[in-house]
């Protein structure tokens, strides 16, 4: 059961850690690159359909798989091994948490941004700088949870 709980851990901070770094290195580069308004909108648009049941999965499923096989861990593997896990742990809700009180909020008031009654250049840029900055620490964050409990995954049983 510890291994099962293990590489499910391991499997959703993979896919957590990816879907921020695709945003790291392409997504925002893309929107970026288009014009103001384009990005707006598409950031919009991304924005309304990204809470769906995949995401939810990985989002919601990578601490809770790492909850429980840290604990698992804690107990089969020993204290050191439990506190590699735990210290993965608190990387994946500090990526979580950053979503929440940094992410979410500057999504929801892009949402009710109309380009027409602003800058449009100026509000991406400064939604954008800004947004990349922490989804490059949500991403950092979430990779080296996903490292630390792969190479648990793979250190010799005892």
């Amino acid at each position: 059961m510890t291994r099962l709980l293990h590489l499910a851990s391991v499997l959703l901070l993979g896919l957590l850690a990816g879907f921020f770094y695709a945003y790291s290195n392409s997504v925002m580069w893309g929107l970026d690159d288009t014009a103001p308004e384009a990005a707006i909108a598409a950031m919009q648009g991304i924005n309304r359909v990204v809470r769906n049941p995949l995401f939810a999965a990985s989002f919601f499923g990578a601490p809770l798989a790492t909850t429980v096989a840290a604990a698992f861990l804690w107990r089969g593997a020993g204290a050191a091994a439990g506190m590699v896990a735990v210290l993965a742990l608190a990387l994946c809700l500090a990526a979580v948490g950053i979503t929440a009180v940094v992410n979410v909020p500057m999504n929801e008031a892009l949402a009710t941004l109309d380009p027409a009654s602003v800058d449009p250049a100026q509000a991406w840029s400064d939604y954008s700088e800004r947004w990349t900055f922490w989804n490059h620490a949500r991403f950092a964050a979430s990779l080296l949870a996903f490292a630390l409990m792969t190479m648990l995954a793979l250190r010799p049983s005892r």
